[in-house]
This record gives structure tokens, C-alpha cells and sequence, in this order.
């Protein structure tokens, strides 16, 4: 596999991290380092782990996976996504503005269900014989960089569209949890 070839995969994979991070960035108050750091970090460490992880669990393991893998993204993306369209609706808008979904449980639950399909790739590579490591930094210094683009776009749409993005974001998480979930059980 070519130096194209898995930058395409990289590109591919961060799409997902690309759309929670728009959400995302349109949902925070302020958009400051601290968060900045910690969704693009998180969202690249776990597509740098997740290719590895696969990688080492190679064939044996990945029927276990691929039975349940689209309905745990289905699932995080999800609750999350209602959150955040419940909290859209809510008249307590300062309370919301301060609860970050870049911290605790919303950050590593965005952070597993956008990278899920990191593990099957991490999979697939291993059966190609990939040089995984080398890989896996292409793949989660994309993720990285795709997830600040998005918390910047996020942000612009927020202060154009205010709650609203909110709710929209919501579905868009869903919407991306739909797609995993579609995308697994028809093929």
C-alpha cells in the first residue's frame, strides 16, 4: 500500500471526526485552546490507536467486531445527539453553554464512536500485511488536523445560526450514527 493510498484511508476515516467536530464546535461557548486541544488530540489518539488495536488483534478477533462495532457507534453517537437536541429545546441556555462536550465522558465517547471504524481498517491492514505504525500516525495526525477545521467551521455556523446549530448538530450526530449502523447492515 502506497504513501496515497493511506492518506485516502486517513481522509476517509477522519470524515466522521470532521462532522462531530462541526457539531461540536458550533455547541461550545467559546472556542479557546483547552478544548481546541482536547477534541483534536482525543479524536487523533483514538484513530492512531484504534488502526493498532485492530491490527494486533488481527483476523481471530474481528467476527466478534464486526457482529456488534456499528451498534456501539450507533449507540454513542446517538445519546449524545439527543443530548444535545434535548438541551436545544432547554430555556436554561447559560446552564447548557457551560456543560463542554470536549470533557469526561461526552470527550472519550466521541472519541470511541468516531473511531470505531479505525479498528476494522486496522483489521483489513493487518490481512494486507500493512506497515501498521506508520499508518496509524498518518491516520490520527489527519484526524487531528480534520477535527480543527471542524471545531472552527462549528464555531462559524454557531454564531451565524446560535441554538439552532445546536439541534442540528444533534442530528447530525444521529445522522452519523444512522449511517454506521446502515452502512454495516446492509453490507
Amino acid at each position: 500500500m502506497n504513501l496515497i493510498e493511506v492518506i485516502g484511508i486517513a481522509f476517509g476515516l477522519a470524515m466522521d471526526a470532521f462532522a462531530v467536530a462541526i457539531a461540536v464546535g458550533s455547541r461550545l461557548e467559546k472556542l479557546t485552546f483547552r478544548p481546541l486541544f482536547r477534541l483534536s488530540f482525543h479524536f487523533g489518539l483514538f484513530q492512531f490507536l484504534m488502526p493498532i488495536i485492530g491490527w494486533f488483534c488481527g483476523s481471530r478477533i474481528a467476527v466478534y467486531i464486526r457482529d456488534f462495532d456499528h451498534w456501539i457507534a450507533f449507540g454513542l453517537l446517538g445519546i449524545i445527539g439527543g443530548k444535545m437536541i434535548y438541551e436545544s429545546f432547554s430555556r436554561k441556555s447559560e446552564l447548557n453553554a457551560l456543560r463542554d462536550p470536549t470533557r469526561k465522558w461526552s470527550l472519550i465517547m466521541l472519541s470511541l464512536a468516531t473511531s470505531i471504524d479505525a479498528l476494522a481498517v486496522g483489521l483489513s491492514l493487518a490481512m494486507i500485511d500493512v506497515e501498521i505504525f506508520s499508518a496509524s500516525i498518518i491516520i490520527g495526525i489527519v484526524a487531528a488536523g480534520m477535527t480543527l477545521i471542524g471545531l472552527f467551521s462549528g464555531r462559524k455556523l454557531g454564531e451565524l445560526f446560535g441554538r439552532r446549530m445546536e439541534l442540528l448538530g444533534g442530528l447530525v450526530l444521529i445522522a452519523i450514527g444512522v449511517k454506521i449502523l446502515l452502512e454495516h447492515l446492509t453490507a
